[in-house]
C-alpha cells in the first residue's frame, strides 16, 4: 500500500467508538502504551488517558466473551485496544531511527529491533488502528491474578506464538481457553501473539483512525 493511499484511509472520526468499560464494566484495564512499561520504555504518542476504546461492534462482542468468562470464574484484562495511527508511527520511527534498546531484556531479548517488524510482532499499519483489535488475557476471579499463559504480554519471541509447545500443558490449555472464548464470539487470532484478536466482521476494515485515546 502506498503512503498516499494509506493517508486517504486515515480519519479522525471517533463517532463509531465507545469506552470499552461502558460495555464491559467488569474488565480490568492495564493500558501499557499509556505507561512507560512497554517495549519502547516511554508513553506512546496518542495515548492521552489510560483507557481502552473500541468500535461498538467489538465492544459488544467482547461483552459476550466477558459474560462467558465470568461463568467460568474468570475476568478479562485488556492491555490495548484501539491504537491511534500516530502511535504506530511512533513504533516505526523507534524501530528505524532510535538506537535506544533499554527495554530489550524485558520484551525482545532474543531479537534485534529490526527483526520485530520482519517477524510480524510490530506492523507499520496496525489492525489496532481500525478499532476492532484487542490485546488481552484472563484473570482468576477469586484471586485477581493473571492466568499463566507461558509468556507475558508483548514478549516478542517464539514462546509467545499461540501454538508453541515448549510450555507446560496448563499454560497451553490456558491459551486455548482464551482463544476458544474469543473465536466463539467472532474474533480471529494471529499466529505470533497469544493475546491478539481482531473481530472477524470488523466494521472498518479499510479505515485507520488517528484520534487520541481519551475518555469520550
Amino acid at each position: 500500500m502506498s503512503e498516499d493511499k494509506y493517508k486517504d484511509m486515515v480519519t479522525n472520526d471517533s463517532s463509531g467508538f465507545v469506552l470499552l468499560s461502558d460495555y464491559v464494566p467488569s474488565i480490568i484495564q492495564e493500558i501499557r502504551y499509556f505507561s512507560t512499561y512497554n517495549f519502547i520504555g516511554d508513553r506512546i504518542d496518542g495515548y492521552e488517558e489510560p483507557c481502552a476504546l473500541a468500535t461498538i461492534e467489538a465492544a459488544r462482542a467482547l461483552k459476550a466473551v466477558a459474560n462467558r468468562a465470568s461463568v467460568m470464574g474468570y475476568r478479562l484484562k485488556v492491555f490495548d485496544a484501539y491504537r491511534p495511527a500516530c502511535a504506530v508511527r511512533h513504533f516505526v520511527l523507534w524501530g528505524v531511527e532510535d538506537l535506544d534498546q533499554r527495554m530489550k531484556p524485558f520484551f525482545y531479548p532474543e531479537l534485534e529491533k529490526q527483526e520485530l517488524f520482519k517477524k510480524g510482532y510490530i506492523a507499520g499499519k496496525s489492525s489496532h488502528s481500525r478499532g476492532s483489535t484487542i490485546d488481552l488475557t484472563l484473570l482468576y476471579m477469586k484471586t485477581g491474578k493473571e492466568v499463566d499463559m507461558g509468556s507475558p504480554f508483548d514478549f516478542f519471541s517464539e514462546v509467545s506464538h499461540p501454538d508453541y509447545k515448549g510450555i507446560t500443558e496448563e499454560q497451553y490449555s490456558n491459551r486455548m481457553l482464551l482463544r476458544d472464548m474469543m473465536l466463539q464470539n467472532g474474533f480471529l487470532p494471529i499466529d505470533c501473539e497469544w493475546w491478539h484478536f481482531t473481530l472477524k466482521d470488523e466494521p472498518y476494515p479499510d479505515t485507520y483512525f488517528e484520534f487520541p485515546v481519551v475518555r469520550k
